[in-house]
């Protein structure tokens, strides 16, 4: 593979710019000016190839992205439902198969950190006994 793409494309079109510019009819590396553009014009098509394509995913992105919001919010009103059913519910296998965790299985989010600290900071301070 050949060095940094973006360095080679830089090189390439300022030889190609400065040969045709200050010698056009002079001879490097055994090309003329017309030679070494042929040579080198697979590399330009292929990034001309690939800046098309790079528009094209642009374009597909934001319609991706477009259709996503209301893709969510039907994901949004199944989910609710599923909770809303009482046939299934949020503890149900097919509310954690839908990727949630199930009611069951949350923790309550209570901590005691004030008290916590309370007590490990008395414990600092007692002295062990002998």
């Amino acid at each position: 593979m050949a060095k940094n793409p973006g360095q080679v494309e830089q090189d390439t079109n300022a030889i190609l710019k400065a040969w045709g510019t200050l010698a056009p009819t002079a001879t490097f590396g055994g090309m003329t000016l017309q030679q070494y553009t042929a040579k080198v014009q697979p590399s330009l098509d292929a990034r001309s190839q690939i800046s098309t394509h790079e528009q094209g995913i642009k374009s597909w992105t934001d319609k991706r992205d477009d259709v996503d919001v209301d893709t969510e919010a039907a994901n949004g009103l199944v989910i609710k439902g599923i909770v809303g059913d009482v046939n299934y519910g949020d503890n149900s296998d097919l509310y954690e198969a839908c990727g949630y965790i199930r009611k069951s299985e949350k923790k309550s989010g209570l901590t005691r950190k004030a008290a916590a600290a309370a007590a490990k900071a008395a414990a600092k301070k007692t002295p062990p006994a002998n």
